[in-house]
């Protein structure tokens, strides 16, 4: 059992915790709680730590005690895991998982894909947010420029609710040279717009689709939103001149998922 906060792999936990950097330079991120570990693929978990209350709660549940039997897995003390956490009350488990690796071409070959392109975006909350409606509405992929709000950030983890899993995503270096190969893919893109002259309701998202969101209070760049097949827009009264842009995007998307669905 680690009993130590200034155990070198409690140091190392925290550093992956509060760092992006690191993060990214060892390829992993951080999960806690029993329903994020029961829920992590097998082969993305690394490593897992515990409290051994955590740990008899585990042994409770066969399939969770299975699965943690065939992970290193490490005890700490409460005051470690309180060290460890980012969470102000944790469950005491935490998971080291591997970060999962998606290639472009294959996601926008998919049928009939549907897509969220996200610029800039900056709110983790936002992020994890737009991750888990996405799975709700049938998401083909969420794909970002590097500019938008870490994914693997632990409060845009706990907002995903477990979508991390299951919602392919990437970030890529140009979102110009994306819209270049959907448009040559033949997938129909709409710029969320202030500026839009029809509301999002009158189009048709039945083929393949993506919708582009921007930056929280910029919204998208001109020189994105112009390579856009169309504007659209959602109605609002009101003195409101934005929606938060989760709301925006769940608004689109399942209207894409209505369009599609047989009822």
């Amino acid at each position: 059992m680690i009993t130590s906060p200034a155990n070198a792999k409690v140091k190392q936990i925290v550093q992956w915790q509060t760092k992006s950097k690191e993060r990214r330079k060892d390829g992993v991120f951080l999960v806690e709680g029993f329903k994020m570990f029961g829920e992590a693929p097998l082969h993305w978990v690394r490593e897992v730590y515990l409290t051994e209350a955590a740990l008899q709660k585990l042994r409770t549940d066969k399939d969770s005690f299975a699965k943690l039997e065939q992970i290193p897995y490490e005890t700490v003390s409460d005051e470690v895991m309180a060290k460890m956490a980012d969470t102000q009350t944790p469950q005491g488990i935490l998971s080291v998982l591997r970060c999962p690796f998606y290639l472009l071409t294959p996601l926008l070959e998919k049928e009939n894909g549907l897509y969220v392109v996200l610029e800039d975006l900056q709110d983790p909350g936002n992020l994890g947010t737009i991750m888990r409606t996405s799975e709700g509405a049938g998401v083909t992929a969420v794909i970002m420029n590097k500019k938008t709000a870490d994914i693997f950030n632990p409060k845009t983890i706990r907002a995903t609710m477990g979508s991390i899993y299951r919602v392919p995503f990437l970030y890529v270096d140009d979102l110009s040279d994306l819209l270049r190969e959907m448009k040559a893919k033949n997938i129909q893109t709409f710029a969320a717009h202030l500026a839009g002259k029809e509301y999002y309701t009158g189009k048709s998202f039945q083929n393949a689709t993506a919708f582009l969101i921007g930056n929280e209070g910029n919204g998208l760049s001109k020189e994105i939103a112009d390579q856009a097949d169309a504007y659209v827009k959602i109605p609002m009264e009101g003195k409101l001149e934005s929606l938060n842009a989760s709301v925006a995007t769940a608004l689109l998307i399942y209207e894409a998922k209505r369009q599609r669905s047989a009822f």
